[in-house]
């Protein structure tokens, strides 16, 4: 099993670190192939469109054609993807080949969360997905200052080259080391959902990436694609509730463990990345700190989650995931309060302090909750619910960025000083603290859901005990 957890995560990392590590390279890339920011950033925004796009479809691969050979193939698309981008000479090729990259990147994690979860078994999963879950708790810290450090000493080219070697090992490892699961049946592809999610969820995602650029929730680039994009994910979810086989079985939101854990990870990715977009602008354009400073300023979020993940995993085991769950959101809630009363000077060790708390906070509310929604299924239903949950993750992590992008960006509205600039980074923090406060309610049902599956031998959290082997 830990062996299964090195290989996952090697090639995790790889996919997520990805998704922050070009966000500081922007600058350059649009000056050194001569095109505009607006145009530049659909690196990053076509790459976040291919990842939602390609994501749905991983249960079904993974069923039909076997979770190695689906994951090998994964990181042979992202490995290739990265060495083409290295290779681009223009903004186009740039875009196509992230393209390229992201619907490998996509299918990493959720074929690697799916393996994990089959070989640990419900009594291991607290301890298994405090794995997981690392790169996606230390990307935001580590891609800006890996990014920092390769374009202050390096070509931008080298932002993409560094994926390759280690995608060659993953590749290698994975080969060796992976074991081959035994098929399940896949039935046909449900060709109308997979339609109406491969086009819903990126038009959604394109949507909420626009409220950031645009600063706007009104604009056209904004309202029409996120409304179009509803409606389809909507149209989907009609149609998943009516089908025998459909492309994601929604059923499992009626479970109250899965659909409580699944929101409470909803809002925490909101928190999270919503929360990263503040701290770097922060210390760049009112402290006046460096790239690569700003990445070090960030590492003690990262470090608190680094630092609470074994023992939220263990802790989960024993108590379940509810009562971690509930502690890890109100910390983190209470922990973002310093930061809506920052100022232009507030003490640097304070602020790290406050942030070391706060990745702890988020740390034992993640942890928990992942493994409370991945202890409440059969083995069978796994390959159904991992996409959902990173799906979940994303568009979370999407509507938390957008909205305090907008929120900043009217609060710095006419403001000329540092002061106020602080105070309106303070003003988006406290719009933070509100949006972690919201998982409070889902992880108070998560605990009664727990306690009522123990007091009811043979339902709910019983079944997976039976089914999957540990």
């Amino acid at each position: 099993m830990w062996r299964i957890s090195a290989v996952v995560i090697l090639g995790s990392i790889m996919s997520i670190l990805d998704t922050t590590i070009v966000n500081v390279a922007l600058d350059t890339l649009g000056r050194e192939l001569h095109t505009t920011i607006s145009q530049i950033q659909w690196v990053i925004t076509g790459y976040l469109l291919s990842l939602a796009a390609v994501i749905p479809i991983t249960g079904w691969a993974a069923r039909r054609f076997g979770a190695k050979p689906v994951y090998v193939l994964s990181l042979v698309l992202f490995t290739a993807g990265s060495a083409l981008c290295g290779l681009a000479s223009s903004s186009t090729e740039l875009i196509l080949f992230r393209v390229l990259q992201g619907l490998g990147g996509g299918m990493l994690l959720p074929i690697g969360q799916m393996m994990m979860a089959e070989a640990a078994g419900p009594q291991r999963m607290g301890r298994v997905m405090s794995i997981v879950a690392v790169p996606a708790m230390l990307a935001p810290v580590l891609g800006p200052t890996i990014g920092g450090l390769i374009i202050d000493n390096s070509s931008w080219h080298w932002i993409f080259y560094v994926n390759v070697p280690i995608g060659v090992i993953a590749v290698v490892a994975a080969l060796r080391t992976l074991p081959r699961l035994p098929r399940a049946p896949a039935g046909r592809l449900d060709v109308p959902g997979l339609a109406l999610m491969a086009t819903g969820l990126p038009l959604l995602t394109y949507g909420l990436a626009e409220i950031g650029s645009t600063g706007s929730f009104t604009a056209t680039k904004v309202v029409a694609p996120i409304v179009l994009g509803l409606a389809l994910v909507g149209a989907f979810v009609l149609h998943a509730l009516r089908v025998p086989q459909p492309l994601l079985d929604l059923r499992l939101y009626r479970r109250p463990t899965f659909s409580s854990a699944s929101f409470a990870m909803f809002c925490l990715g909101a928190a999270l990345f919503g929360g990263m977009i503040l701290l770097p602008l922060y210390w760049q354009s009112v402290r006046g700190q460096s790239v690569v400073d700003t990445g070090l300023l960030t590492a003690p979020q990262g470090l608190g989650m680094a630092l609470v993940m074994p023992l939220a995993g263990k802790f989960t085991d024993r108590y379940g995931g509810g009562p971690l769950a509930l502690l890890g959101v109100v910390i983190t809630t209470v922990m973002t309060i310093p930061f809506g009363m920052i100022g232009a000077h507030t003490s640097i060790a304070w602020l790290s302090f406050a942030m070391l708390l706060r990745g702890a906070g988020i740390g034992l509310a993640f942890i928990p909750a992942m493994s409370a929604a991945f202890a409440s299924l059969r083995r069978e239903e796994i390959p159904d619910a991992t996409p959902q949950l990173n799906v979940l993750q994303r568009i979370g992590g999407s509507i938390g960025t957008a909205v305090l992008a907008v929120v900043l960006q009217r609060a710095l509205g006419g403001v000329h000083s540092l002061t106020g600039a602080a105070s309106a980074y303070g003003t988006a923090f406290w719009c933070s603290a509100a949006i972690t406060a919201l998982a409070i309610g889902p992880c108070i049902v998560l605990m009664r859901a727990e306690r009522a599956a123990r007091a009811a031998p043979g339902q709910a959290t019983a079944a997976p005990a039976e089914a999957v082997p540990v």
